[in-house]
């Protein structure tokens, strides 16, 4: 625990270094957005393990991510994206929230005692995981510069280490938040 909280002071102090060190017109702010966007995806995780577990409800949901890819399709040309790589993007920010989902669902298995008491109706948060996805293929389009740029990887860590800070996350968290942005960039 010491080690992460350690790493985790490094990488922010490393994160705002190098965000004041690279100039205002090298620098592209919206990739901020675009990781913020996804650690609060990835935080919505909760809510929708909270309102599956321990219903016949699976966490994976072929028909519902299919309907997100085909949205997505439908619209990244119109954004100026690549379809294909704007569905890789999503794709990686549903198997983040199916991370969280399956390690809660294996910590609440364990610590029933921790397991929620009410569950949140599915009806009500998936839109909000629609705004965030519409939030999200925007800054994707936006931040097109940014994610094929040949410093994007290093950019993009220190990114995902300040939002981990910013937003508390634990291990699990952590963790998914490293896969939703795994395809933010798109240089070689």
């Amino acid at each position: 625990m010491r080690l992460r909280s350690l790493l985790v002071t490094v990488t922010a102090v490393l994160a705002g270094s190098l965000l004041f060190a690279v100039p205002a017109s090298a620098s592209n702010p919206t990739l901020w957005r675009l990781t913020d966007l996804a650690a609060q995806r990835v935080a919505i995780a909760d809510q929708v393990a909270a309102a599956k577990y321990g219903t016949p409800s699976p966490i994976d949901d072929p028909a519902r991510e299919q309907a997100i890819y085909d949205s997505v399709t439908a619209r990244a040309p119109g954004l100026g994206l690549d379809p294909a790589d704007a569905v890789r993007f999503f794709h990686a920010q549903i198997e983040a929230n199916k991370l969280v989902q399956r390690g809660l669902y294996a910590r609440w298995d364990a610590h029933p005692d921790q397991a929620p008491t009410t569950r949140p109706d599915l009806g009500k948060i998936r839109p909000v995981i629609d705004g965030l996805n519409t939030s999200l293929l925007t800054e994707l389009a936006a931040t097109i510069p940014a994610r094929a740029a040949r410093s994007c990887p290093v950019v993009q860590l220190v990114t995902a280490g300040a939002a981990d800070v910013v937003h508390r996350f634990d291990a699990l968290h952590a963790r998914a938040l490293g896969e939703a942005t795994s395809a933010t960039c798109t240089a070689g």
